[in-house]
């Protein structure tokens, strides 16, 4: 009965441990690319159910919580923006945002179609 016990215990403190490792992995910052949404898809509902609208500035992320509200900073020149996700994709592999068309002209040239960045989730 004690071993089960301690068995038990031991379970819980490494469940522990990994949730807390993986919110720490979550708030860090990253790199990688992004890209922008076509006209398209203005009027069209994203993942969360809202009409998506290319002159806001939101984004679309595999797996950040919808309403997370992330920056975004261009590597090529610096420049930022803080966009709220609100969508899912991009579904390509070595892009880890999809911008509305607004927020990506604010960081980036739209004629360049991607852009590096570096993005990490603010409050």
């Amino acid at each position: 009965m004690m071993k089960r016990f301690i068995l038990v215990i031991i379970m819980m403190i490494s469940a522990l441990g990994i949730y807390s490792f993986k919110n720490s992995a979550i708030d860090a910052k990253k790199t990688s690319y992004a890209s922008y949404y076509h006209d398209k898809f203005n009027g069209r509902k994203t993942a969360n159910g809202e009409i998506f609208d290319n002159s806001k500035f939101t984004a679309a992320n595999r797996t950040l919580p919808f309403g997370t509200k992330v920056k975004v900073t261009n590597l090529s020149n610096g420049k930022e923006v803080v966009v709220r996700i609100n969508d899912r994709g991009p579904f390509h592999s070595a892009r880890a945002l999809d911008m509305s068309k607004a927020a990506f002209d604010e960081i980036g040239n739209i004629d360049l179609g991607t852009i590096p960045v570096e993005y990490e989730i603010v409050d």
